[in-house]
């Protein structure tokens, strides 16, 4: 089929003439003949166009049937469109598919809330088995679980970070929550009261390792500690431990007069230590007088090692506990029974209580190693602080001493001039001179002249000046300060 779509040259059928000049009219007879060759030209494609479409005939008879199967499929097409205009001009589908989509948003949203309610519903049955499931623990005597279980159950209620708004059953379960908080309170109360006990009669502070309350026998003392730990309430439940070894042991350890002396036993076993006892003995020379402070810091000493061991056993954190829990009543027993008896009554005597600054100050040193005090708390070197600040301490005993003898003088003396010193008294002379030297005698600073006081008048001025010559002696400048104003008030 190529050569039908060749491009027909007329200059190829007048071969025969000159057609170089484009201005050359053409005859007839060369019409004549491009007419006839023109004719022929045909002729021969038409041939040739029936010769392929015959021998391409299958080829022209599928694509003559696709046209027609196209044609009739867009007919086909061309009516269901004409329906759907039909449909959507007689009913507006719009609306309906705009119900059919908020039915589905509103089922979507059921749904979910279901599914909420569902998971929420799961969440508070799973609290509730565990919180009996607690409860059955401590019963059954499993104290640590319990303990683990209470304390993950409060940061799963949030006790303490309540908000509006929430469900009712919230507040329910963190009622049956503090409810059993408070059992396990008491549980472990009884534990502590039955583990550690002071016996009057032979003055004696038990410790138990093996414990037995509410049916529950055979618990381990160390367990009981453990479990507390893990609850957060070691404090609560050592408070009356330790108020009965700061009553039955640290009290007397710090008595100055008449001391206690102490004497541990252990009681051993066949599965190990049964029980621990300290046994307060009254001092077999109780005119000895602790100075320095050593034995007083030694037996108390001894009381903290006991528990540290004991009760405690070794565990830093829960002596530090125990420190937090005893200390500040421990220290204020220390000052008021030892410390603020022996600061010196005379100031010549300040450096000597120097010894007992530095026993103090390794008193606390064997206490932090021990964990009982606090490395970096400052606030826990009390005994440190005051024995450092004798000078105040014995400024401010010094001022109440002073000024309750100037009262005395104040209350008691005559301030009548005596008759041997009056005006006509030869004793007095114009010149200053006095031939009596009584202390009563005084010469005035901005006079020559000498005049006569009452006895009070002279006492007092005494004080004054002792009170002054004291004053030279302190090395800090508070208590310099605090004996200035006591004279000057004088």
């Amino acid at each position: 089929m190529d050569p039908l779509f060749d491009r027909i040259n007329v200059r190829d059928l007048l071969s025969g003439h000159d057609l170089s000049d484009p201005s050359t009219p053409l005859s007839t007879p060369d019409l004549r003949l491009i007419i006839s060759r023109l004719e022929s030209h045909s002729l021969h494609i038409k041939s040739k166009v029936c010769s392929y479409l015959l021998s391409h005939r299958e080829d022209f008879a599928s694509l003559f049937s696709q046209c027609n199967d196209a044609v009739f499929k867009t007919n086909e097409i061309s009516d269901n469109v004409s329906g759907i205009l039909s449909l959507i001009s007689d009913r507006p589908i719009d609306v309906e598919i705009r119900k059919l989509v908020d039915e589905i948003g509103r089922t979507t949203k059921e749904a979910r809330e279901k599914r909420e309610m569902l998971g929420l519903l799961k969440i508070i049955v799973g609290i509730c088995e565990r919180l009996e499931g607690a409860r059955s623990a401590f019963s059954d005597g499993r104290l640590r679980f319990a303990a683990e279980e209470v304390k993950e159950l409060k940061k799963a209620l949030r006790i303490g970070d309540e908000e509006e708004g929430e469900p009712i059953v919230y507040g329910l379960l963190r009622k049956q929550w503090a409810d059993l908080f408070d059992e396990m309170q008491d549980l472990f109360s009884k534990f502590m009261e039955n583990a550690v006990r002071f016996e009057h009669d032979s003055r004696t502070i038990r410790v138990k390792y093996k414990l037995c309350v509410d049916k529950m026998d055979g618990i381990e003392l160390h367990t009981v500690m453990e479990a507390m730990d893990v609850a957060g309430i070691l404090d609560y439940s050592l408070a009356k431990a330790a108020d009965l070894i700061i009553k039955h042991a640290i009290t007397p350890a710090v008595s100055y007069g008449s001391p206690a002396m102490f004497a541990e036993d252990v009681n051993q076993g066949s599965e190990g230590i049964s029980e621990a006892v300290l046994k307060i003995l009254p001092s077999q020379d109780c005119k000895i007088v602790d100075v320095d402070g050593d034995a007083i810091y030694a037996r108390v000493i001894q009381v903290i090692k006991f528990i540290f061991k004991h009760i405690c056993f070794e565990n830093g954190s829960w002596i530090r506990s125990f420190g937090r829990l005893t200390w500040p009543r421990i220290s204020d027993i220390i000052i008021s029974k030892f410390l603020s008896k022996v600061v010196p009554e005379d100031a010549s005597k300040l450096v000597d209580f120097q010894k007992i600054v530095k026993c103090t100050s390794e008193f606390e040193f064997s206490l932090k190693e021990m964990m009982f005090l606090s490395a970096s708390d400052g606030k826990d070197y009390r005994l440190s602080s005051f024995s450092e600040n004798v000078e105040v301490h014995f400024a401010f005993r010094k001022k109440t001493d002073v000024l309750g003898k100037a009262r005395n003088l104040l209350l008691q003396c005559d301030f009548s001039v005596p008759q041997d010193y009056t005006s006509k008294d030869p004793l007095l002379k114009n010149d200053g001179m006095a031939i009596n030297s009584s202390n009563q005698v005084v010469d005035l600073i901005f006079s020559s002249e000498r005049c006569v006081v009452s006895k009070a008048a002279s006492q007092l001025m005494e004080l004054v000046h002792q009170t002054l010559q004291e004053k030279h002696s302190f090395l800090t400048h508070e208590g310099l300060q605090k004996l200035t104003v006591t004279a000057n008030s004088l």
